[in-house]
């Protein structure tokens, strides 16, 4: 098995969660998010981060509007129940170069009654339009329709993103409406059944 800088790929950071694997695709390996991660980002600790992901994070990144994204429900929640509020939620890591994070996908919690598991995907700026979000989502979207209860996996986003268009098509997502929004107004439902 291949090493990298003294860390086996697919190897667990600290805390994994077991309810998601490690995923290895051409350019990226997709690690678990794990409740010391998120404890570490919440409290703005960037080293901790850092060191719990044993990767560099991006400058920007974990910024206000990136947690808020990102972990909907409340750290007490996210403790209280890991493997449903984490579920499938992965860091990309870069394969090549320097370790580094260069993004996530994240679900909204692991789906319930109705089978659906929403997904969301954002790259730092720096690695935008090389492929990465759809390469990334794509292998987090066939982990989750592969798991037990998944009967589709749905991404949500405004008409005018394109670029979020885009990747959700490539995924290969097809629309199936549109949902509104209290504060955000009209946003696009695409969907992928299982």
């Amino acid at each position: 098995m291949e090493k990298r800088r003294g860390r086996i790929p697919g190897q667990y950071p600290l805390g994994h969660n077991p309810s998601v694997p490690a995923l290895i695709t051409p350019r990226l390996e997709l690690v678990p998010i794990t409740v010391p991660l998120v404890e570490a980002v919440m409290a703005g600790d960037r080293k901790r981060a850092e060191e719990i992901a044993q990767a560099r994070l991006p400058e920007a990144w974990p910024g206000e509007a990136l947690v808020a994204s990102a972990f909907t429900a409340s750290l007490a929640a996210i403790r209280a129940d890991p493997a449903k509020r984490l579920w499938g939620d992965t860091l990309l890591l870069s394969r090549t170069g320097e370790r580094r994070v260069i993004g996530s996908v994240i679900f909204h919690g692991r789906p319930d009654v109705d089978g659906i598991a929403e997904v969301g995907y954002g790259v730092e700026e720096g690695s935008q339009g090389l492929g990465y979000a759809t390469e990334g989502t794509l292998a987090c979207v066939q982990w989750a329709l592969a798991q037990p209860g998944v009967r589709a996996v749905s991404a949500v986003t405004f008409a005018s993103h394109i670029a979020s268009r885009r990747v959700i098509e490539k995924v290969g997502m097809v629309l199936v409406g549109t949902r509104d929004h209290d504060f955000l107004g009209e946003l696009l439902v695409y969907q992928m059944p299982g």
